[in-house]
C-alpha cells in the first residue's frame, strides 16, 4: 500500500503539490499492479476534502487528530504517519517536496532506518525500486535505488500535472489519534503571523511567461518586453540580477530564491541561464530563448532559440503579432 502525506490549505483544500504527489502515486500504483493508495491528513477533514482526495484515487483518508497535532511539529507528524503505516502495512511513504513534506519524511526515514529520496521527478524499475530526483537545485538529475522497505521519497513540485483519477477511490475516513512522545513536540510551531500578500501568485500559475535578464540593459529597457507580455496575456519573470540591481521587484524573480514556474511556454530574453535560474524554470513545457550568445546555458537547454539582441528581436515579434491580429 502507498501512503501519501497530504498538506491542507487554511481553507481546507488539498494543496496543489499534494495533488501532484497523489497523481504520481497513482502512476506508481498502476505500475505495481494496482496497489491501494491511502492519504494522511492532519486534523479532521470535512466532506469536501475527503471527496477531493477520493477523486484522486484515495481509498482511505487517515485523519491525525488530538492536541499533539494542533500545531505543526515535523517529528510528531512523522510519528503519526508511521503509526498509520504500521497498522496499514504501507510499503511506500510519500509526500510533496515542500519544506514540510521533506522534513516529515526525513524524520520517518530516520526512524525506520531507510534512506530518503527528496524531490523525485519519475520512477524506473520496481525491483529494485528506483527513482530519478532533482539535485543541485534542479540543475542535475540523480538516479537513486530505494531497495529497502518502506520506500520513502518526496515528489518535486510540477514533476507531474495534478490529474483526478478516471475512477475515484472509496474515500473512507478513518480518524486516528496516535500517541506522540513529548520529545516529538520540542520543535513545533508556537505562533503564526499573517504573511505578507503573495504577489507572485499570477507568475507561478501563468501558462505563458516572458523572462528578462541583464540583457534588458536597465530599468528603462523593459518597454518592448512588457509590450510582449501584454500581447501574449503572459506574466513577467526576471532573473536574480534584475532584482538585485533594483530594476524590477523581487516577486517577479524566477529561480532557486524566487518563484518556480511551470508554464506551457517560457520566453527568456537576455537571460544566460545560471543554475539558480534554471532551478526555477526547468519545468516549463517549452522554452524559446532570445540571446546574443549561442553558447549560453539557457540557449543550449531551450526547445528553440533566436540568436540576437532582444531589443531588436522583440520589437519585430511584437510588430508581427500586431500585424497578424489586424
Amino acid at each position: 500500500m502507498i501512503l501519501v502525506l497530504v498538506e491542507v490549505t487554511p481553507a481546507g483544500e488539498a494543496v496543489e503539490t499534494s495533488c501532484e504527489a497523489l497523481t504520481f502515486a497513482r502512476d506508481l500504483s498502476a505500475a505495481g499492479g494496482g496497489v491501494a493508495i491511502d492519504a494522511v491528513v492532519v486534523g479532521r477533514p470535512d466532506d469536501a476534502l475527503v471527496g477531493e482526495l477520493a477523486s484522486y484515487g484515495v481509498r482511505r483518508v487517515h485523519a491525525l487528530t488530538g492536541s499533539a497535532y494542533d500545531a505543526y511539529a515535523g517529528a510528531a507528524w512523522a510519528a503519526g504517519m508511521l503509526a498509520v503505516r504500521e497498522r496499514a502495512g504501507s510499503v511506500v511513504l510519500m509526500a510533496a517536496g515542500t519544506s514540510r513534506g521533506n522534513e516529515v519524511l526525513a524524520h520517518a526515514a530516520a526512524r525506520t532506518g531507510v534512506p530518503m529520496a527528496a524531490n523525485a521527478v519519475s520512477f524506473g524499475g520496481l525491483s529494485p525500486f528506483t527513482v530519478t530526483r532533482q539535485v543541485v537545485g534542479g540543475a542535475a538529475l540523480e538516479e537513486m535505488q530505494l531497495g529497502q522497505r518502506p520506500a520513502v521519497f518526496t515528489v518535486a513540485g510540477h514533476a507531474v500535472q495534478a490529474t483526478p483519477a478516471d475512477a475515484p477511490g472509496a474515500g473512507e475516513l478513518v480518524v486516528e489519534t496516535p500517541d506522540v512522545a513529548e520529545a516529538d513536540l520540542v520543535a513545533r510551531v508556537v505562533s503564526t503571523d499573517e504573511p505578507a500578500p503573495d504577489l507572485s501568485g499570477a507568475l507561478k500559475s501563468a501558462r505563458v511567461v516572458v523572462g528578462a535578464g541583464r540583457g534588458a540593459g536597465s530599468a528603462d529597457g523593459f518597454g518592448e518586453i512588457l509590450e510582449l507580455v501584454d500581447l501574449l496575456d503572459a506574466s513577467l519573470g526576471v532573473s536574480r540580477v534584475v532584482t538585485s540591481l533594483g530594476w524590477r521587484p523581487h516577486h517577479e524573480q524566477v529561480g532557486q530564491t524566487g518563484s518556480r514556474i511551470a508554464p506551457d511556454l517560457y520566453i527568456p530574453c537576455g537571460i544566460s541561464g545560471a543554475i539558480q535560474h534554471w532551478a526555477g524554470c526547468s519545468s516549463a513545457k517549452a522554452i524559446l530563448a532570445i540571446n546574443t550568445d549561442p553558447d549560453a546555458p539557457m540557449v543550449t537547454k531551450a526547445t528553440h532559440a533566436v540568436i540576437g539582441d532582444l531589443h531588436e528581436v522583440i520589437p519585430a515579434v511584437n510588430a508581427e503579432i500586431r500585424r497578424r491580429r489586424g
